[in-house]
Protein backbone atom coordinates (compact mmCIF):
# COMPACT_ATOMS: atom_id res chain seq x y z
CA UNK A 1 0.00 0.00 0.00
CA UNK A 2 2.70 2.47 1.05
CA UNK A 3 4.71 1.88 -2.12
CA UNK A 4 1.92 2.96 -4.44
CA UNK A 5 1.92 6.69 -3.73
CA UNK A 6 5.71 6.80 -3.71
CA UNK A 7 5.85 5.18 -7.17
CA UNK A 8 3.20 7.46 -8.63
CA UNK A 9 5.00 10.47 -7.20
CA UNK A 10 8.20 9.45 -8.98
CA UNK A 11 6.27 8.96 -12.23
CA UNK A 12 4.84 12.47 -12.01
CA UNK A 13 8.35 13.80 -11.40
CA UNK A 14 9.47 12.13 -14.59
CA UNK A 15 6.73 13.92 -16.50
CA UNK A 16 7.97 17.21 -15.07
CA UNK A 17 11.52 16.31 -16.08
CA UNK A 18 10.40 15.62 -19.66
CA UNK A 19 8.37 18.83 -19.72
CA UNK A 20 11.41 20.88 -18.68
CA UNK A 21 13.52 19.25 -21.40
CA UNK A 22 10.85 20.01 -24.01
CA UNK A 23 10.49 23.59 -22.72
CA UNK A 24 14.25 24.21 -22.92
CA UNK A 25 14.31 22.89 -26.49
CA UNK A 26 11.34 25.03 -27.47
CA UNK A 27 12.87 28.09 -25.79
CA UNK A 28 16.12 27.64 -27.73
CA UNK A 29 14.22 27.38 -31.03
CA UNK A 30 12.05 30.43 -30.33
CA UNK A 31 15.01 32.54 -29.21
CA UNK A 32 17.04 31.47 -32.25
CA UNK A 33 14.37 31.70 -34.96
CA UNK A 34 12.38 34.65 -33.55
CA UNK A 35 14.68 36.69 -31.29
CA UNK A 36 12.11 39.45 -30.77
CA UNK A 37 9.50 36.98 -29.55
CA UNK A 38 12.06 35.31 -27.31
CA UNK A 39 13.01 38.59 -25.65
CA UNK A 40 9.34 39.41 -25.07
CA UNK A 41 8.94 36.16 -23.10
CA UNK A 42 11.33 37.35 -20.37
CA UNK A 43 8.49 37.99 -17.86
CA UNK A 44 7.72 34.25 -17.76
CA UNK A 45 11.15 33.53 -16.31
CA UNK A 46 10.97 36.54 -14.00
CA UNK A 47 7.59 35.52 -12.55
CA UNK A 48 8.84 32.01 -11.85
CA UNK A 49 11.86 33.44 -10.04
CA UNK A 50 9.51 35.63 -7.99
CA UNK A 51 7.56 32.51 -6.97
CA UNK A 52 10.78 30.81 -5.89
CA UNK A 53 11.86 33.96 -4.03
CA UNK A 54 8.54 33.89 -2.18
CA UNK A 55 9.52 30.54 -0.65
CA UNK A 56 13.08 31.42 0.42
CA UNK A 57 12.41 32.58 3.99
CA UNK A 58 9.95 29.77 4.93
CA UNK A 59 12.23 27.06 3.49
CA UNK A 60 15.32 28.32 5.33
CA UNK A 61 13.48 28.95 8.60
CA UNK A 62 11.83 25.52 8.82
CA UNK A 63 14.84 23.49 7.74
CA UNK A 64 17.33 25.31 9.98
CA UNK A 65 15.09 25.01 13.06
CA UNK A 66 14.50 21.31 12.43
CA UNK A 67 18.15 20.80 11.48
CA UNK A 68 19.34 22.11 14.83
CA UNK A 69 16.81 19.82 16.50
CA UNK A 70 18.25 16.82 14.68
CA UNK A 71 21.76 17.90 15.73
CA UNK A 72 20.59 17.64 19.31
CA UNK A 73 19.19 14.18 18.65
CA UNK A 74 22.36 13.03 16.92
CA UNK A 75 24.62 14.49 19.59
CA UNK A 76 22.93 12.41 22.29
CA UNK A 77 24.35 9.32 20.62
CA UNK A 78 27.79 10.48 21.68
CA UNK A 79 31.02 10.04 19.82
CA UNK A 80 29.47 8.82 16.58
CA UNK A 81 27.08 11.78 16.36
CA UNK A 82 29.77 14.33 17.20
CA UNK A 83 32.22 12.93 14.67
CA UNK A 84 29.52 12.74 12.01
CA UNK A 85 28.46 16.36 12.44
CA UNK A 86 32.05 17.61 12.50
CA UNK A 87 32.89 15.62 9.37
CA UNK A 88 29.78 16.85 7.56
CA UNK A 89 30.66 20.47 8.31
CA UNK A 90 34.24 20.05 7.05
CA UNK A 91 33.24 18.21 3.87
CA UNK A 92 30.47 20.70 3.07
CA UNK A 93 33.01 23.51 3.36
CA UNK A 94 35.48 21.66 1.11
CA UNK A 95 32.75 20.98 -1.47
CA UNK A 96 31.68 24.63 -1.46
CA UNK A 97 35.31 25.68 -1.84
CA UNK A 98 35.82 23.32 -4.79
CA UNK A 99 32.72 24.78 -6.44
CA UNK A 100 34.14 28.29 -6.03
CA UNK A 101 37.55 27.23 -7.35
CA UNK A 102 36.18 25.55 -10.48
CA UNK A 103 33.75 28.39 -11.12
CA UNK A 104 36.56 30.95 -10.95
CA UNK A 105 38.87 28.91 -13.18
CA UNK A 106 36.32 28.22 -15.92
CA UNK A 107 34.13 31.34 -15.71
CA UNK A 108 31.47 29.60 -17.86
CA UNK A 109 29.05 32.54 -17.75
CA UNK A 110 31.48 35.28 -18.80
CA UNK A 111 30.53 37.20 -21.90
CA UNK A 112 26.81 36.44 -21.81
CA UNK A 113 25.81 39.90 -20.51
CA UNK A 114 22.21 39.08 -19.61
CA UNK A 115 21.94 41.81 -16.99
CA UNK A 116 19.37 43.71 -19.07
CA UNK A 117 16.93 40.82 -19.30
CA UNK A 118 14.70 41.89 -16.42
CA UNK A 119 13.80 45.21 -14.88
CA UNK A 120 13.45 43.92 -11.34
CA UNK A 121 17.23 43.76 -11.00
CA UNK A 122 17.50 47.54 -11.02
CA UNK A 123 15.34 47.74 -7.92
CA UNK A 124 17.57 45.25 -6.12
CA UNK A 125 20.68 47.09 -7.28
CA UNK A 126 19.40 50.37 -5.81
CA UNK A 127 18.56 48.52 -2.62
CA UNK A 128 22.07 47.05 -2.48
CA UNK A 129 23.85 50.37 -3.11
CA UNK A 130 21.82 52.10 -0.39
CA UNK A 131 22.54 49.38 2.17
CA UNK A 132 25.28 51.40 3.88
CA UNK A 133 28.50 50.22 5.51
CA UNK A 134 29.46 47.30 7.72
CA UNK A 135 27.57 48.42 10.79
CA UNK A 136 24.46 49.10 8.75
CA UNK A 137 24.79 45.64 7.26
CA UNK A 138 25.08 44.00 10.71
CA UNK A 139 22.23 46.09 12.07
CA UNK A 140 20.10 45.04 9.11
CA UNK A 141 20.36 41.40 10.18
CA UNK A 142 18.27 42.15 13.28
CA UNK A 143 14.56 42.16 12.33
CA UNK A 144 11.89 44.43 13.78
CA UNK A 145 9.99 41.40 15.09
CA UNK A 146 10.36 37.64 14.91
CA UNK A 147 7.54 37.43 12.39
CA UNK A 148 8.76 40.30 10.22
CA UNK A 149 11.89 38.30 9.44
CA UNK A 150 9.66 35.93 7.45
CA UNK A 151 7.52 38.57 5.76
CA UNK A 152 9.92 41.34 4.74
CA UNK A 153 11.99 39.19 2.40
CA UNK A 154 15.33 39.52 4.20
CA UNK A 155 17.12 36.18 3.98
CA UNK A 156 19.76 36.99 6.60
CA UNK A 157 17.03 38.04 9.05
CA UNK A 158 15.19 34.77 8.45
CA UNK A 159 18.42 32.83 8.95
CA UNK A 160 19.24 34.77 12.14
CA UNK A 161 15.80 34.17 13.65
CA UNK A 162 15.87 30.50 12.61
CA UNK A 163 19.17 30.01 14.45
CA UNK A 164 17.80 31.75 17.56
CA UNK A 165 14.60 29.69 17.55
CA UNK A 166 16.46 26.46 16.82
CA UNK A 167 18.91 26.86 19.69
CA UNK A 168 16.12 28.01 22.01
CA UNK A 169 14.06 24.90 21.24
CA UNK A 170 17.19 22.81 21.65
CA UNK A 171 17.77 24.27 25.12
CA UNK A 172 14.17 23.47 26.10
CA UNK A 173 14.84 19.75 25.77
CA UNK A 174 11.77 17.53 25.76
CA UNK A 175 9.57 20.55 26.46
CA UNK A 176 10.38 21.84 22.99
CA UNK A 177 9.23 18.68 21.20
CA UNK A 178 5.71 20.04 20.48
CA UNK A 179 7.30 23.09 18.85
CA UNK A 180 9.47 20.88 16.65
CA UNK A 181 6.39 18.87 15.65
CA UNK A 182 4.60 22.10 14.74
CA UNK A 183 7.56 23.28 12.65
CA UNK A 184 7.65 19.85 11.00
CA UNK A 185 4.03 20.28 9.91
CA UNK A 186 4.78 23.81 8.72
CA UNK A 187 7.73 22.48 6.75
CA UNK A 188 5.55 19.88 5.03
CA UNK A 189 3.12 22.63 4.06
CA UNK A 190 5.93 24.84 2.74
CA UNK A 191 7.42 21.99 0.73
CA UNK A 192 4.02 21.05 -0.68
CA UNK A 193 3.57 24.63 -1.89
CA UNK A 194 7.10 24.57 -3.33
CA UNK A 195 6.32 21.31 -5.13
CA UNK A 196 3.24 22.93 -6.67
CA UNK A 197 5.30 25.90 -7.84
CA UNK A 198 7.85 23.58 -9.45
CA UNK A 199 5.21 22.34 -11.87
CA UNK A 200 5.50 25.79 -13.44
CA UNK A 201 9.24 25.21 -14.03
CA UNK A 202 8.74 24.35 -17.74
CA UNK A 203 7.05 27.73 -18.30
CA UNK A 204 9.78 29.59 -16.40
CA UNK A 205 12.53 27.68 -18.21
CA UNK A 206 10.91 28.34 -21.60
CA UNK A 207 10.71 32.08 -20.99
CA UNK A 208 14.20 32.40 -19.52
CA UNK A 209 15.96 30.35 -22.23
CA UNK A 210 14.03 31.99 -25.08
CA UNK A 211 14.90 35.42 -23.71
CA UNK A 212 18.60 34.68 -23.29
CA UNK A 213 19.00 32.98 -26.67
CA UNK A 214 17.06 35.83 -28.28
CA UNK A 215 19.51 38.35 -26.83
CA UNK A 216 22.82 36.48 -27.11
CA UNK A 217 22.23 33.84 -29.78
CA UNK A 218 23.25 30.20 -29.54
CA UNK A 219 26.38 31.16 -27.59
CA UNK A 220 24.17 31.05 -24.48
CA UNK A 221 23.36 27.40 -25.14
CA UNK A 222 27.06 26.59 -25.42
CA UNK A 223 27.83 28.31 -22.14
CA UNK A 224 24.95 26.60 -20.33
CA UNK A 225 26.22 23.27 -21.64
CA UNK A 226 29.71 24.22 -20.46
CA UNK A 227 28.36 24.80 -16.95
CA UNK A 228 26.60 21.42 -16.93
CA UNK A 229 29.65 19.53 -18.18
CA UNK A 230 31.91 21.36 -15.73
CA UNK A 231 29.53 20.50 -12.89
CA UNK A 232 29.43 16.81 -13.80
CA UNK A 233 33.22 16.65 -14.10
CA UNK A 234 33.65 18.48 -10.78
CA UNK A 235 31.35 15.97 -9.06
CA UNK A 236 33.35 13.08 -10.55
CA UNK A 237 36.62 14.62 -9.36
CA UNK A 238 35.16 15.16 -5.90
CA UNK A 239 33.86 11.59 -5.56
CA UNK A 240 36.81 9.72 -7.06
CA UNK A 241 39.48 12.24 -6.08
CA UNK A 242 38.68 13.82 -2.73
CA UNK A 243 36.38 11.16 -1.27
CA UNK A 244 38.28 8.32 -2.96
CA UNK A 245 41.65 9.36 -1.56
CA UNK A 246 40.17 9.99 1.88
CA UNK A 247 38.47 6.61 2.19
CA UNK A 248 41.59 4.84 0.85
CA UNK A 249 43.96 6.56 3.28
CA UNK A 250 41.70 6.30 6.36
CA UNK A 251 39.92 2.99 5.81
CA UNK A 252 41.95 1.24 3.12
CA UNK A 253 38.81 0.93 0.98
CA UNK A 254 38.80 1.31 -2.81
CA UNK A 255 36.24 3.89 -3.97
CA UNK A 256 35.85 1.94 -7.23
CA UNK A 257 34.89 -1.23 -5.35
CA UNK A 258 32.53 0.72 -3.11
CA UNK A 259 30.83 2.29 -6.13
CA UNK A 260 30.54 -1.14 -7.78
CA UNK A 261 28.98 -2.52 -4.59
CA UNK A 262 26.37 0.26 -4.67
CA UNK A 263 25.71 0.03 -8.42
CA UNK A 264 22.02 -0.86 -8.07
CA UNK A 265 21.45 2.10 -5.78
CA UNK A 266 23.06 4.45 -8.29
CA UNK A 267 20.72 3.16 -11.00
CA UNK A 268 17.76 3.66 -8.67
CA UNK A 269 18.82 7.28 -8.00
CA UNK A 270 19.20 8.01 -11.72
CA UNK A 271 15.75 6.56 -12.35
CA UNK A 272 14.07 8.63 -9.62
CA UNK A 273 16.25 11.80 -9.64
CA UNK A 274 16.40 11.49 -5.86
CA UNK A 275 18.86 9.91 -3.42
CA UNK A 276 16.00 9.52 -0.92
CA UNK A 277 14.76 6.50 -2.87
CA UNK A 278 17.98 4.62 -2.02
CA UNK A 279 18.06 5.49 1.70
CA UNK A 280 16.70 2.16 3.06
CA UNK A 281 18.98 0.19 0.73
CA UNK A 282 22.04 2.23 1.78
CA UNK A 283 21.30 1.46 5.43
CA UNK A 284 20.97 -2.26 4.69
CA UNK A 285 24.07 -2.38 2.52
CA UNK A 286 26.25 -0.47 4.98
CA UNK A 287 25.26 -2.92 7.69
CA UNK A 288 26.05 -5.81 5.35
CA UNK A 289 29.39 -4.17 4.55
CA UNK A 290 30.36 -4.56 8.21
CA UNK A 291 29.49 -1.23 9.84
CA UNK A 292 27.66 -1.60 13.16
CA UNK A 293 23.95 -0.84 13.08
CA UNK A 294 24.19 1.93 15.70
CA UNK A 295 26.75 3.80 13.59
CA UNK A 296 24.78 3.36 10.38
CA UNK A 297 21.59 4.45 12.14
CA UNK A 298 23.16 7.76 13.13
CA UNK A 299 25.39 8.60 10.17
CA UNK A 300 23.13 7.81 7.20
CA UNK A 301 19.91 9.60 8.24
CA UNK A 302 21.80 12.60 9.61
CA UNK A 303 23.94 12.74 6.47
CA UNK A 304 20.85 12.89 4.30
CA UNK A 305 20.08 16.27 5.85
CA UNK A 306 23.58 17.61 6.57
CA UNK A 307 26.04 15.97 4.17
CA UNK A 308 25.03 17.39 0.79
CA UNK A 309 28.32 17.61 -1.08
CA UNK A 310 26.80 17.67 -4.57
CA UNK A 311 24.35 20.38 -3.60
CA UNK A 312 27.19 22.44 -2.09
CA UNK A 313 29.21 22.28 -5.32
CA UNK A 314 26.12 23.23 -7.32
CA UNK A 315 25.30 26.26 -5.16
CA UNK A 316 28.69 27.92 -5.50
CA UNK A 317 29.24 27.10 -9.18
CA UNK A 318 25.74 28.34 -10.07
CA UNK A 319 26.28 31.56 -8.10
CA UNK A 320 29.51 32.36 -9.94
CA UNK A 321 27.92 31.44 -13.28
CA UNK A 322 24.98 33.81 -12.73
CA UNK A 323 27.25 36.66 -11.61
CA UNK A 324 29.52 36.24 -14.65
CA UNK A 325 26.58 35.84 -17.04
CA UNK A 326 25.10 39.11 -15.83
CA UNK A 327 28.42 40.90 -16.24
CA UNK A 328 28.71 41.53 -12.50
CA UNK A 329 31.27 39.03 -11.18
CA UNK A 330 31.58 38.41 -7.48
CA UNK A 331 34.64 39.84 -5.74
CA UNK A 332 36.73 37.55 -3.52
CA UNK A 333 35.28 38.97 -0.25
CA UNK A 334 31.76 38.50 -1.67
CA UNK A 335 32.59 34.92 -2.63
CA UNK A 336 33.89 34.18 0.87
CA UNK A 337 30.81 35.76 2.42
CA UNK A 338 28.61 33.72 0.12
CA UNK A 339 30.54 30.57 1.09
CA UNK A 340 29.90 31.23 4.79
CA UNK A 341 26.21 31.79 4.09
CA UNK A 342 25.96 28.59 2.04
CA UNK A 343 27.67 26.51 4.76
CA UNK A 344 24.65 27.20 6.96
CA UNK A 345 21.90 27.66 4.40
CA UNK A 346 22.83 24.60 2.31
CA UNK A 347 21.45 22.51 5.17
CA UNK A 348 18.12 23.96 4.09
CA UNK A 349 18.62 22.52 0.61
CA UNK A 350 17.68 19.09 1.91
CA UNK A 351 13.99 19.82 1.60
CA UNK A 352 12.51 18.81 -1.71
CA UNK A 353 13.39 19.16 -5.34
CA UNK A 354 13.65 22.90 -5.80
CA UNK A 355 14.79 23.78 -2.30
CA UNK A 356 18.28 24.09 -3.79
CA UNK A 357 16.95 26.79 -6.10
CA UNK A 358 15.45 28.59 -3.12
CA UNK A 359 18.75 28.41 -1.25
CA UNK A 360 20.65 29.64 -4.32
CA UNK A 361 18.25 32.57 -4.65
CA UNK A 362 18.57 33.26 -0.93
CA UNK A 363 22.36 33.45 -1.11
CA UNK A 364 22.27 35.84 -4.05
CA UNK A 365 19.58 37.98 -2.48
CA UNK A 366 21.53 38.33 0.75
CA UNK A 367 24.83 39.28 -0.92
CA UNK A 368 24.07 40.66 -4.39
CA UNK A 369 20.31 41.17 -4.79
CA UNK A 370 20.73 42.61 -8.28
CA UNK A 371 21.80 39.11 -9.44
CA UNK A 372 18.58 37.44 -8.32
CA UNK A 373 16.97 37.67 -11.77
CA UNK A 374 19.71 35.43 -13.16
CA UNK A 375 18.28 32.45 -11.26
CA UNK A 376 15.77 32.13 -14.11
CA UNK A 377 18.61 31.07 -16.38
CA UNK A 378 19.56 28.20 -14.05
CA UNK A 379 15.96 26.91 -13.97
CA UNK A 380 16.33 25.63 -17.52
CA UNK A 381 19.27 23.36 -16.70
CA UNK A 382 18.60 22.65 -13.02
CA UNK A 383 16.82 19.38 -13.76
CA UNK A 384 19.71 18.20 -15.90
CA UNK A 385 22.06 18.69 -12.96
CA UNK A 386 19.81 17.01 -10.40
CA UNK A 387 21.10 13.47 -10.95
CA UNK A 388 24.72 14.54 -10.49
CA UNK A 389 23.80 16.28 -7.22
CA UNK A 390 21.87 13.26 -5.96
CA UNK A 391 24.60 10.77 -6.92
CA UNK A 392 27.30 12.91 -5.29
CA UNK A 393 25.25 13.36 -2.11
CA UNK A 394 24.65 9.60 -1.96
CA UNK A 395 28.33 8.79 -2.51
CA UNK A 396 29.31 11.26 0.21
CA UNK A 397 27.04 9.57 2.73
CA UNK A 398 28.29 6.08 1.85
CA UNK A 399 31.91 7.19 2.28
CA UNK A 400 31.06 9.03 5.51
CA UNK A 401 29.60 5.85 6.98
CA UNK A 402 32.78 3.89 6.24
CA UNK A 403 35.05 6.65 7.55
CA UNK A 404 33.18 7.21 10.80
CA UNK A 405 32.93 3.47 11.30
CA UNK A 406 36.72 3.35 11.00
CA UNK A 407 37.32 6.26 13.39
CA UNK A 408 34.96 4.83 16.02
CA UNK A 409 36.18 1.24 15.49
CA UNK A 410 32.64 0.10 14.71
CA UNK A 411 33.46 -1.55 11.39
CA UNK A 412 34.48 -5.14 10.64
CA UNK A 413 37.51 -4.76 8.36
CA UNK A 414 37.54 -8.44 7.34
CA UNK A 415 33.89 -8.33 6.34
CA UNK A 416 34.49 -5.16 4.31
CA UNK A 417 37.18 -6.95 2.37
CA UNK A 418 34.98 -10.00 1.74
CA UNK A 419 31.99 -7.93 0.64
CA UNK A 420 33.89 -5.61 -1.70
CA UNK A 421 35.74 -8.58 -3.24
CA UNK A 422 32.33 -10.15 -3.98
CA UNK A 423 33.00 -13.12 -1.74
CA UNK A 424 30.08 -12.24 0.52
CA UNK A 425 27.31 -10.96 -1.79
CA UNK A 426 24.41 -8.89 -0.54
CA UNK A 427 21.21 -10.90 -0.13
CA UNK A 428 18.24 -8.93 -1.45
CA UNK A 429 15.97 -10.90 0.90
CA UNK A 430 17.49 -9.00 3.82
CA UNK A 431 15.72 -5.86 2.61
CA UNK A 432 12.96 -5.99 5.22
CA UNK A 433 10.87 -3.29 6.89
CA UNK A 434 13.38 -2.79 9.69
CA UNK A 435 15.60 -0.90 7.27
CA UNK A 436 12.85 1.62 6.64
CA UNK A 437 12.18 2.33 10.28
CA UNK A 438 10.77 5.76 11.17
CA UNK A 439 14.01 7.01 12.63
CA UNK A 440 15.74 6.30 9.31
CA UNK A 441 13.04 7.50 6.96
CA UNK A 442 11.94 10.67 8.74
CA UNK A 443 15.09 12.70 7.97
CA UNK A 444 14.86 11.49 4.39
CA UNK A 445 11.47 13.11 4.01
CA UNK A 446 13.44 16.33 4.27
CA UNK A 447 15.84 15.27 1.56
CA UNK A 448 14.42 14.53 -1.85
CA UNK A 449 17.85 15.78 -2.79
CA UNK A 450 18.15 16.33 -6.40
CA UNK A 451 18.92 19.13 -4.79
Amino acid sequence: MSDTPRTSRRDRTHWLYLAVIAAVGAGILVGWLAPGVGVSLAPLGTMFVDLIKMMIAPVIFCTIVLGIGSVRAAATVGKVGGLALGYFLVMSTIALGIGLLVGNLLEPGSGMNIAKTAGAGAKYADQAHSAGGTWDFINGIIPTTLVSSLTEGSVLQALFVALLVGFAVQAMGSTGEPILRAVTLAQKLVFRVLSMILWLAPIGAFGAIANVVGKTGLDAVVQLATLMIAFYLTCLVFVFGVLGVLVRVVSGVSILKLVRYLAREYLLIVGTSSSESALPRLIAKMEHLGVERTTVGVVVPTGYSFNLDGTAIYLTMASIFIADAMGKPLSLPEQLGLLLFMIVASKGAAGVTGAGLATLAGGLQSHRPELLDGVGLIVGIDRFMSEARALTNFSGNAVATVLIGTWTKTIDVDQVRLVLDRKLPFDERTMVDEHAAPEAVEPAEKSLVSA
